[in-house]
């Protein structure tokens, strides 16, 4: 790339003047260098503003707080937009160090991200984005230089690069959102970068000492049941002298659990969880062999190391959620992933409120189910939403004949998979699996289902033929998935069917959540509450406790707001939660 028009600022002199031919500008580049990627332990050391005509690096270390005020309140303010790469990052940075809180911002990382539309092959860092979009090679090799000390000509420039080339970089990245109708669904995401970013900053707390004596639980029940699974396997092995002991087994290795079980009788073609699930029923040996792998994952996934994300700063442990993690649009969570927390209350009761603080669980009641009622139109499953009756039980009510109050507990659990399932694509195999029921069973109970809802039986199928014909799958905000799949290969195209049954549900979900993180994160600006965790269809936000109760409210409110944008023939139901600690009590 050429030689950049730059100029480093570092006298509040000259940062007034920036500021007014800033404020003058419709869009302007923005970015930042930092001297680390954590905002608790690092600081932002430059900060890069850049109009079409010349880019702006502004030395922060030069500046106090006070005389950065005009820069900031420019940040904070609608307009100008401002226009950065993964905004999150720099979001936190600005939060953390000046208490600011990033306006109006288009983010090039999402929208290549919602661009790409479900591609595992494009890549969305800036550089890749850049070649991608605007052919252009950007050099990113002081990316990871010092930041801290004396800066060079050359980090100077790389700085002043990166801020101009988003200009750019935005319109043609905004031409081809417009083009490929994905403006709607991009100012969703782009209005939940700042609610994600504070989450965060803001971070969970974990009791540490409650969870080591839960690891100390775990472990020992582990080693109880390898005991007992080693006794168990041991018994076919080959006959051994009077005075050698049984070989011992690897339980971790498929092929000696595998030959083990054979010698048991048990002739298996693999260890596959799938394949265990199905005999677990008919030999405990089995049950006990994944009561194991139970146990072995939860130690290695939430063991001793999850102890190790505490923030040695705040004390509290700040996950990195990334904020478009499937294509359906559902965030993911990593370092940790808390978001795969064990749902037993042994692991949740660990996670709580400090002293003279609540917690405030809120999650949608059966929001998927109620976007399928919404879509398919069906009228007994909207009826069984606006009565207000339990959906599984209702459903059971129509499958098998019989009124409400005579619905048995098998016959709700029936449905329940029923209800879930087809969602997901699941075939009569599926069901039976998890019923423990024939294969016939299940296709009739299927047939039941599809007759008591046949508006539902319309749409799914409409559905996964849409996404055989089209290729691709949208949500009610117009997120795209595009399906790339060979379609000579049979195991694909019954996949894509399944996809594009769940894909307009689940990311319609999505797309209600990530406007309820927007709601909520506004009515919480004058209280002392936060958003510290985000599971699909769960909040969890941390409050003084004396707001506890009219935080809940403010949250169940926005929450349903959110819902009833996207959702308008069935009600929106949201279930809070006051407590100590992050369970349902």
């Amino acid at each position: 790339m050429n030689t950049i028009q730059y100029k480093l600022i570092t006298t509040p002199d000259e940062l007034k003047q920036v500021v007014a031919v800033l404020a003058a500008a419709p869009a302007v580049g923005f970015d930042t260098e930092t001297t680390g990627l954590d905002p608790h332990t690092s600081r932002a050391r430059l900060l890069q503003l850049a109009t079409r005509e010349m880019s702006y690096v502004i030395d922060l270390d030069r500046f106090t707080p006070a005389q950065l005020q005009g820069v900031l309140d420019l940040l904070s303010s609608a307009h100008p937009l401002k226009i950065a790469h993964n905004a999150k990052f720099d979001a936190k940075f600005l939060l953390r160090q000046y208490g600011v809180r990033l306006g109006e911002v288009f983010d090039t990382y999402l929208a290549s991200v919602l661009l790409s539309a479900g591609s595992e092959s494009d890549r969305h860092g800036l550089g890749f984005v850049v070649e991608r979009y605007l052919n252009l090679a950007l050099d990113k090799e002081a990316q990871s230089s010092d930041w801290s000390g004396e800066l060079t000509s050359y980090q100077l420039e790389y700085a002043a690069r990166d801020a101009q080339v988003l200009l750019p970089l935005y319109e043609e990245l905004e031409r081809q959102l417009q083009e490929m109708d994905l403006m709607v669904v991009a100012q969703l995401e782009f209005d939940c970068i700042l609610p994600v970013a504070a989450m965060e900053l803001a971070g969970v707390y974990l009791d540490a000492d409650l969870w080591r004596e839960q690891i100390k639980r775990v472990r020992a029940s582990h080693d109880a049941v390898s005991s007992e699974l080693q006794n168990e396997l041991a018994r076919a092995a080959p006959q051994m002298s009077l005075f050698e002991a049984a070989p011992a087994i690897n339980l971790d290795s498929p092929a000696q659990v595998k030959e083990a079980l054979g010698r048991l009788g048990i002739k298996l073609e693999d260890t596959s969880e799938w394949r265990l699930q199905r005999l677990a029923p008919q030999y405990p040996v089995i049950q006990r062999l994944l009561e194991y792998r139970s146990l072995s994952k939860s130690l290695s996934s939430y063991g001793e190391g999850m102890l190790d994300f505490i923030n040695p700063v705040t004390g509290r442990i700040h996950a990195d959620f990334r904020q478009i993690g499937t294509p359906t649009g559902r965030m993911t969570c990593s370092a940790p992933g808390l978001q795969q927390v064990p749902h037993r209350q042994e692991y949740r009761s660990c996670f709580r409120a400090p002293q003279g603080r609540k917690l405030v669980i809120a999650d949608y009641s059966q929001i998927e189910m109620r976007i399928l009622a919404d879509f398919s139109g069906d009228e007994a499953l909207l009826q069984a939403f606006n009565s207000g009756a339990d959906l599984h039980r209702a459903t059971a009510s129509q499958m098998f004949g019989v009124p409400l109050e005579s619905v048995t507990r098998e016959q709700r659990e029936r449905a329940k998979s029923l209800n879930y399932g087809l969602i997901y694509g699941m075939g009569a195999e599926g069901l039976a699996s998890r019923i423990g029921s024939t294969v016939e069973e299940a296709e009739e109970l299927i047939a039941r289902y599809f007759a008591a809802y046949p508006g539902v039986a319309r749409w799914l199928r409409e559905a996964a033929e849409r996404a055989l014909q089209q290729g691709s799958s949208r949500t009610a905000s117009g997120r795209l998935w595009v399906f790339r799949l060979d379609p000579l290969d049979r195991q694909q195209l019954a996949a894509l069917k399944r996809v594009g049954k769940n894909a307009p549900i689940q990311g319609t979900a999505s797309d209600i959540f990530k406007r309820a993180m927007k709601l909520v994160d506004d009515a919480l600006l004058s209280h002392d509450a936060q958003i510290i965790n985000s599971i699909h269809d769960e909040l969890v936000v941390e409050c003084a406790a004396r707001e506890a109760q009219e935080v809940a409210r403010l949250l169940e409110d926005a929450m349903i707001a959110a819902g009833k944008e996207f959702l308008t023939k069935v009600p929106v139901v949201v279930d809070t939660v006051v407590a100590d600690a992050w369970v349902k009590e």
